[in-house]
């Protein structure tokens, strides 16, 4: 039986292991799950997922729930927590919530999951307000959709700024032979607030998983959030992630993304500017190798004018790698006074490696000030020459060299030890020990 059919037929059984009642969540499971049948996955033929495939990911006969479950202990799964800083944690093990590794919290703030947010009535005013608005209506958000139980509800009020970071994780054990893996989360950060948040999805086996994992994430009014994505799984492990952000007016918001290992990634990250005086951060780095294949499908759409937007993605390719980046800027009409960059730099380390490039600017107003480019090439002969002159080993030389064309995304991430544990992690996918931080 193929996935699609698969998951239709394994709807029921979901909704009646589900105990919910609430009427607007079943009926939006339903209709979503109508969508996705009429239109099945993507392929190639769609003009966004042109240069990806997911032929041969879907091919494993992946099962749609975990049928049993495997405690995990702190010391299995430390190091992929950042352990050095006091944070909240919410942690899901095989797409069931682990208590033991987490820290949750209610104290004027809900930092929580979303399976309790929609049993209980005193959050249904939220859910119905913020849950699938923003989130676009493809095939893959509807399966989400569909299958929607758990994940991170986080919904910080008015005023409030959360003095340590969120941890958002979620491990694989490899108790199914084939997962997969649909968690959602719900983020509405209130007026005058604040949070830093860090996700990440980790296999601990080489049995394969996909994680179709969708974000909408809210900013009220001068309210800033700094989100983390740390994507550096097995080669077995896919991932598709889908993030929407809706900006008020004078909020700022950062995604860093930092994707370094995966059978195949793809991140869809689509900002929607709805009020004056907003700032808007798109960074990523990709460091990839084998067969590995990263693909970037960006959207920041300015509705509102005295806006700005930054976009910087920054990609290193060895082997037979395959990276993507499809980025999009779209100016309104009204959106006078917008301030939009968007660069995408590349290095292919040898002939084998391969990059698809497209940015791109769509601007129906008349005052503004827009840019846009890529480059693709490898590391420059004359640093090179350089740095060997100078005693360096090649090996250590072009590390230096990776380092500084990464560095302008990392030092725009405001938590220190994040940093370092970037740094490490970018310091192993070149083989190298560089004693020193960006």
């Amino acid at each position: 039986m193929e996935l699609k059919e698969k998951l239709v037929s394994s709807f029921i059984a979901f909704e009646n292991q589900i105990s919910l009642d609430n009427s607007f969540i079943h009926s939006m499971r339903t209709e979503s799950l109508k969508h996705f049948e009429t239109q099945g996955f993507p392929e190639k033929k769609d003009e966004a997922w042109k240069y990806t495939s997911l032929k041969k990911v879907l091919k494993e006969d992946f099962s749609v729930f975990s049928k049993t479950e495997q405690a995990l202990e702190y010391k299995d799964v430390q190091p992929y927590f950042i352990h050095d800083i006091d944070s909240y944690k919410i942690v899901f093990v095989d797409g069931k919530y682990a208590s033991h590794l987490s820290q949750t919290t209610h104290d004027g703030i809900d930092i929580c999951l979303m399976s309790y947010a929609l049993e209980k009535p005193k959050y249904r005013s939220v859910i119905e307000n913020y849950f699938n608005k923003i989130a676009e209506q493809n095939s893959l958000i509807s399966l989400n959709t569909a299958f929607v139980n758990e994940g991170a509800y986080i919904h910080i009020t008015k005023n409030k700024l959360v003095e340590k970071p969120i941890q958002i994780i979620h491990f694989s054990t490899g108790n199914e032979a084939a997962l997969l893996l649909q968690p959602r989360n719900l983020i509405v950060v209130d007026e005058n607030a604040q949070v830093q948040i860090i996700e990440r999805h980790q296999s601990l086996t080489n049995n394969p998983t996909l994680t179709n994992c969708v974000t909408e994430i809210f900013a009220a009014k001068r309210g800033i959030v700094d989100y983390y994505k740390v994507q550096n799984d097995r080669d077995n492990a896919s991932l598709i992630d889908s993030t929407y952000i809706d900006q008020g007016r004078e909020s700022h918001v950062s995604v860093h993304t930092f994707s370094f290992g995966g059978k195949l990634t793809r991140n869809n990250l689509n900002f929607y500017q709805n009020g004056e005086y907003m700032d808007s951060t798109l960074k990523g780095v990709t460091i990839i190798g084998n067969k590995q294949h990263v693909d970037h499908n960006t959207l920041v759409h300015h509705i509102e004018p005295n806006c700005e937007s930054h976009q910087d993605y920054k990609g290193i390719f060895s082997d037979s790698s395959v990276g993507v980046f499809n980025g999009k800027v779209l100016v309104d009409k009204e959106a006078q006074k917008t301030n939009a960059f968007q660069s995408n730099n590349n290095l292919l380390v040898n002939d084998k490696a391969t990059i698809n490039t497209k940015p791109q600017l769509e601007i129906f107003a008349d005052d503004v000030k827009c840019s846009h480019g890529c480059t693709i090439g490898q590391l420059d002969g004359n640093a090179m020459f350089y740095l060997r002159a100078r005693g360096i080993p090649e090996k250590e030389a072009k590390a230096l060299l990776m380092y500084a064309f990464a560095n302008n995304v990392l030092e725009s991430v405001k938590i220190p030890q994040l940093k370092n544990r970037i740094n490490k992690l970018i310091a192993k996918k070149l083989g190298v020990n560089i004693g020193f931080d960006l």
